[in-house]
């Protein structure tokens, strides 16, 4: 394992084995890069996590964000670290040449986020919200606007922010009080409050540039009528260079539980009078200008909750290894037995399988979404760009919600593994846990990811989205089922599909007749059921491939019916211990985690509305 705090040879595997993205590069977009670049890639970017963004984690945390004579300062080791990661081109790696980028698919990107999340995402959030913010500019703003701010942002130069949340109007955005009053040469005067701005100030570049959404004086009543603002920390002059400061104030950065290191502050807006923003796209077009940017940030955040995960097990892992604690239970009347390293005993070897499976899932199921991101862009025919894009919408809310909540459950696990020491700061568990806990409430928090699973993905294009995803797991199945050591695995994914579908349909059958309450209420608990089962899907998808690969390999080594010489093999070659790994964690969920899902499904459909019911005194009565 070394350093890594991803397993990179998974990454290979989902990315080139499972999802096959070299196909991408039979397309003209792609055309310019080979499997052999994008390995080449992504060995650098693990030298740029370990070597570069892993020293900031620890001191980030202890020595954290403070605001000074209205000046925010980051942690000391940031500011170098932040200017590496500029120079070497990982900022917009996806984006074209003509803006600083390489023209990368966002799939292989995805998986270098993995890597820097896994090392620092309170560090690698200053990049990521530049990244979108500057990606908004790019689409929506005008050339001049492109001129004035893109550029710098894409290179690093300067950085960026996204401003939604109010005190308020936290999730429901459209209560905003935030104001735009117009000014005679076509420019607004912006006034009011953001908070819990990540990344709202600091002194990682001389500017930041923030997407505030405000309402137009005169303008509707909730989110129809809100429009979105260019508004610099800096004004800029047009030469390009920087001007006088705007009127834009930190009012405070907030003490959190976690990610110390990034600067979540409050923001005040036309203090004195004179904060002056631009129009950015069309008047009262804010919100579909700014969920272009949510949409993505979901996935980042499903990724921050793989990466904490991912660095929580490979720790994990090897300190139950190291660990040396106990005799064995099987030895436990033998007076000179000796004590063993804890990955020997038991329970701690069922939590760190459970530990895998779930990060070897969540890994595919967020890899597989930004594949789908690529083939959409490349698809030949409508059809094929609607069936690609069709994944992307469904799976997005799951992507955020569940990767956030199991990524927290499993950093819980690897303190369960250290026991007394990943409660202290001396080992780094108890900062993952930490740091993960936000990936569940911001960028719309879980419950409103499920929300929106429920109440507008299920049913887009008439359910076909939906139907597809069934029918990717139908034909995982079908493979599995015509393995003899898969096929009772694969009767389990199959028990557990048709129960999701069987509620998919209850839901959609009670929303027909006017019975949404039932739907709203048990919104999240779906998810995680979906959730749960996609799981499941990937992981036995994944199992085929092992299977298939481990026969070759037997052949080879003369091993096809010699279980004993596949189980020194398993010690011996590592591609051989790799694949088996691949085949264990998908038995151990489908055995583990699978046979909940018509139980849990029966329940949701008993539609028991008790917590509707209950009185609110009595919750605290």
């Amino acid at each position: 394992m070394g350093n890594s705090l991803v397993n990179m040879r998974d990454q290979q595997f989902v990315l080139f084995e499972q999802l096959g993205i070299d196909k991408l590069f039979a397309s003209e977009k792609f055309k310019d890069f080979s499997s052999d670049d994008i390995l080449m890639m992504l060995n650098e970017a693990e030298k740029m996590a370990v070597t570069n963004i892993l020293p900031t984690y620890v001191e980030g945390d202890k020595q954290g964000c403070h605001l000074k004579d209205g000046k925010v300062t980051t942690p000391a080791p940031f500011k170098d670290a932040f200017k590496k990661f500029v120079e070497g081109g990982w900022l917009c790696p996806t984006k074209s040449p003509d803006v600083g980028g390489q023209g990368l698919p966002i799939s292989v990107t995805t998986a270098m986020t993995e890597l820097f999340a896994s090392a620092n995402i309170a560090f690698l959030m200053y990049s990521g919200l530049t990244f979108g913010a500057a990606g908004l500019i790019e689409r929506f703003g005008t050339e001049e606007q492109k001129k004035k701010y893109m550029y710098k942002m894409f290179a690093g130069e300067w950085c960026g922010t996204m401003c939604l949340t109010e005190p308020g109007a936290g999730s429901d955005v459209g209560a905003l009080k935030t104001t735009a009053r117009r000014n005679p040469d076509g420019t607004f005067s912006i006034t009011g409050t953001k908070c819990f701005i990540s990344a709202g100030d600091h002194d990682l570049a001389p500017n930041i540039v923030h997407p505030v959404l405000a309402r137009i004086e005169g303008d509707p009543a909730g989110t129809r009528g809100i429009s979105i603002f260019i508004v610099p920390k800096v004004r800029v002059n047009p030469d390009g260079s920087l001007g006088e400061r705007n009127d834009v104030n930190t009012g405070n950065v907030e003490h959190k539980m976690g990610l110390k290191g990034n600067a979540t502050c409050t923001l005040n807006f036309g203090e004195d009078g004179t904060c002056i923003g631009e129009l950015l796209g069309k008047e009262r077009e804010g919100m579909r200008v700014m969920f272009h940017m949510m949409n993505e940030a979901r996935l980042e955040v499903g990724m921050q909750g793989l990466g904490h995960a991912s660095a929580a097990l490979e720790h994990a892992v090897q300190y139950a290894k190291d660990r040396i604690q106990s005799t064995p239970v099987w030895e436990m009347k033998n007076p000179d037995a000796k004590a063993v390293a804890i990955i020997e005993h038991p329970d701690v070897r069922r939590d760190l399988l459970w530990m895998k499976a779930y990060v070897e899932g969540l890994r595919m199921m967020n890899y597989f979404t930004a594949c789908c991101m690529d083939r959409a862009e490349v698809a030949e025919t409508e059809a094929e760009k609607d069936r690609w894009q069709g994944f992307v919408e469904i799976l997005t809310p799951i992507c955020k919600a569940y990767s956030s909540d199991r990524g927290f459950e499993v950093c819980g696990k690897a303190i369960d593994v250290y026991g007394g020491y990943g409660y202290c700061q001396e080992y780094p568990v108890e900062q993952y846990m930490r740091d993960c806990k936000i990936a569940s409430i911001y960028e719309g928090t879980n419950g409103i990811q499920s929300l929106d699973l429920v109440g507008r993905k299920l049913g887009m294009r008439k359910g076909a989205n939906m139907m597809n995803m069934l029918g990717e797991m139908g034909a995982t199945v079908a493979k599995a089922k015509a393995s003899e050591d898969l096929k009772a695995y694969a009767g389990r994914l199959e028990e557990a599909m048709n129960a999701l579908m069987d509620l998919t349909m209850t839901f959609a059958s009670l929303g027909k007749s006017g019975s949404f309450l039932i739907p709203i209420l048990y919104a999240s608990p779906f998810l995680d059921i979906m959730g749960d089962v996609l799981m499941g899907h990937f992981l036995l998808q994944a199992a085929s491939i092992a299977e298939e690969k481990l026969k070759v390999i037997y052949a080879e080594a003369g091993a096809e019916k010699s279980k004993g010489r596949q189980r020194a093999l398993v010690r011996e070659n590592r591609d051989v211990a790799f694949y088996a790994g691949k085949i264990a964690s998908a038995k151990f969920f489908a055995s583990e985690i699978l046979p909940t899902i018509k139980g849990r499904c029966e329940a949701i459909k008993i539609g028991d509305k008790i917590a509707l019911e209950i009185a609110d005194e009595s919750f605290s009565a």
